[in-house]
């Protein structure tokens, strides 16, 4: 094989990679990943898809070395294959935002037209200090899987669709900070509304669980 075909041979096994990105609905089933471990079942369900496409897609990413399986009984369960495709995950959507127009377009008609102003959200840094001193409440609005799987030490398993009975028998005046999956995750920006409309102090976390993670901060497992 001469050099050129050598050269030519190295990255197209790069390319398998970027392949194994190149689809939008593989990009949110890494995202869902990225919050822990999954069944096929689960991830349709949660993606809007079906069993046989989003299984297609999951073999995409196994083929690509995204994500890796195991199977218990009839389910099979796939999870990434590291923290550094989590990594990937968060630098593709920053590298876009950052050279896509259209990015923000679309990010606010997703999360709402009134994408909440920066003074609604706080930091890693800041909500770690605050939550040390027990200055705030922390609500996951996550589904009660990923907070499973892996929560901010300290806060409170609230899925977004309880809220409003969480809301009945909240009366803490406290603040309430409120995080979920990542940059991009709707879930956070309702719940701060909707906190925000029943007379409480809201704000946001920066970002989401994927991002406290790939800081090195801790992270606590099981139920609160």
């Amino acid at each position: 094989m001469s050099r050129r075909d050598a050269k030519s041979a190295l990255y197209e096994q790069f390319a398998r990679m970027g392949k194994g990105l190149s689809n939008s609905k593989r990009l949110e089933l890494l995202d869902l990943l990225s919050q822990g471990e999954r069944s096929v079942e689960s991830l349709a369900s949660v993606a809007g898809l079906g069993l046989s496409t989003t299984s297609l897609h999951l073999q995409g990413l196994k083929e690509a070395g995204l994500v890796a399986s195991r199977r218990e009984g009839t389910f099979i369960h796939y999870r990434l294959t590291g923290e550094d495709v989590g990594a990937l995950l968060a630098m593709l959507r920053a590298v876009a935002t950052t050279h896509l127009a259209e990015i923000d377009r679309a990010a606010s008609k997703y999360l709402g037209g009134n994408v909440l102003d920066p003074a609604d959200e706080v930091d890693r840094s800041e909500l770690l200090q605050r939550v040390r001193a027990g200055e705030v409440i922390v609500l996951d609005v996550r589904p009660t899987l990923e907070f499973h799987a892996g929560h901010i030490p300290g806060a409170v398993s609230v899925p977004l669709e309880d809220l409003e009975k969480f809301l009945a028998t909240f009366v803490n005046d406290e603040e309430v900070i409120v995080y979920c999956r990542g940059a991009y995750c709707v879930l956070a920006y309702d719940a701060v509304r909707t906190l925000n409309a029943s007379g409480h102090r809201a704000r946001r976390l920066h970002e989401g669980m994927l991002e406290w993670r790939l800081a090195g901060l801790p992270v606590e497992s099981g139920a609160a």
